[in-house]
């Protein structure tokens, strides 16, 4: 069975949901937690590594730089 994800968004504007069973997860450079990102078909997957079963989170190029950018800004909360 394939991996969940929550393409949905992406389903939405016409692309088909990411197959994410087959993604080389690694684990994000530095922070807390087991953050992990994979890059799959031009998008980038996000994971809790210590809940792989769980949806993924996928972004667009565009929508990572955003999310990255807003991260290192302290948008989501203290770093």
């Amino acid at each position: 069975m394939a991996e969940s994800t929550t393409a949905r968004t992406l389903a939405d504007r016409g692309r088909p949901p990411l197959d994410l069973s087959g993604a080389e997860w690694q684990p994000s450079s530095r922070g807390e937690g087991d953050l992990q990102v994979a890059f799959v078909e031009g998008f980038i997957a996000m994971r809790d590594g210590e809940r792989p079963g769980d949806p993924s989170l996928v972004f667009a190029p565009n929508g990572w730089r955003k999310f990255v950018l807003g991260a290192r800004a302290g948008r989501f909360g203290p770093v």
